[in-house]
């Protein structure tokens, strides 16, 4: 028992070292990841990479589901610490989560919300931890549904009642659909200013980011009905 206990702590910081350089190589070369580099600064032969992640796809996968649960768990955190009652700070508590965890954590940002990795797939099992965070906004949704806070009146093209019913499902499956609707298009304009800071399309351009980001998401939050402080 304690042999195979110690194989097992042995294994798994053998996996979070490899991990951290592979991370460190994001910064370098984006998601273009060569198992050959990864264990030429740890130090092994390449073939005992493959003891581990058995391609770069498999490493790929598990940087990108540690990016994921990083980002959801930030956000937990934050909404989390906000008033239940609160419902207008419990958003914007998620919306500066996630673009402090994205100016903080800018290449695992870029891995999972940035260019398509060339030849990747992410497999089905990182839809759960993908959508970690927007489920958090999901709760606050239905909260403040459920408080008769929000109206349903969205004018949905019938084309896309299919995307969004299936999107509601997965978010805030009790909210009405016209709410739901507003509050996607809310998480789409969160990313978007989050990547263009990000990316650079707001240099030159926009200097006091903070307070425009901060008022941005307050519009955002009128658009969808919660009440802000």
């Amino acid at each position: 028992m304690k042999a195979t206990s110690m194989r097992a702590r042995l294994r798994a910081e053998m996996t979070d070292e490899i991990k951290a350089i592979a991370r460190r190589h994001l910064a370098t070369d984006g998601a273009n990841l060569s198992l050959r580099a990864v264990a030429r600064d740890l130090g092994v032969v390449s073939s005992a990479i493959y003891r581990y992640f058995p391609s770069r796809d498999d490493l790929l996968t598990a940087l990108i589901l540690d990016a994921y649960n990083a980002l959801g768990g930030s956000v937990e955190a934050a909404e989390g610490a906000v008033d239940r009652a609160d419902l207008g700070g419990r958003f914007l508590a998620i919306c500066h989560a996630v673009r402090d965890w994205a100016l903080t954590n800018p290449h695992e940002y870029a891995l999972i919300y940035g260019s398509p990795v060339p030849g990747y797939a992410a497999p089905t099992d990182t839809v759960s931890a993908a959508t970690r965070a927007v489920r958090v906004l999901g709760g606050v949704i239905e909260d403040a549904a459920r408080a008769g806070l929000l109206r349903d009146d969205d004018d949905l093209p019938p084309e896309a009642v299919d995307d969004i019913t299936r999107i509601r499902a997965t978010i805030a499956p009790s909210a009405p659909l016209g709410v739901l609707d507003r509050a996607f298009g809310t998480w789409l304009q969160l990313f978007g200013f989050v990547g263009f800071e990000l990316f650079g399309q707001l240099d030159n351009v926009v200097t006091a980011r903070a307070p425009l980001f901060d008022h941005q998401m307050r519009a955002q939050a009128v658009y969808i009905g919660l009440p802000t402080p």
